[in-house]
């Protein structure tokens, strides 16, 4: 959140099963992983991934899990995944939405429209 603010960017905030949840998967591999995505987000977004892995092997260190549930329970309390939450500098929701099918130009339009 500071490294969003001082670069006066969003944030985007990425609540996701990495091991278990499909259509994070399918959000991972067609739009986060995407060139086009990567390319427009070094601009204007910074991207933080809150995973919750289930498989034993996939665990995250523990400082990293508590702030991914420390995250969650401020901006996912219901426990959507995924779920993508775009604040502003001062932390303030402009925006959540989920995997939608459609091309990553379409899904960076799609989040410009939050940031309006």
């Amino acid at each position: 959140m500071t490294k969003a603010k001082t670069n006066n960017k969003k944030l985007l905030l990425v609540f996701a099963g990495s091991d278990w949840c499909a259509p994070c998967i399918r959000l991972e591999r067609e739009i986060w992983q995407s060139e086009e995505f990567k390319a427009f987000a070094a601009d204007h977004y910074v991207l933080y991934k809150a995973d919750f892995p289930r498989k034993k092997q996939n665990q995250l260190p523990p400082k990293v899990a508590l702030a991914n549930i420390e995250l969650a329970e401020r901006f996912n309390p219901q426990g959507y995944f995924p779920l993508v939450v775009m604040l502003d500098g001062n932390q303030i929701i402009l925006g959540k939405t989920s995997y939608k099918k459609m091309p990553p130009n379409e899904y960076i339009g799609f989040l410009n429209t939050m940031s309006q």
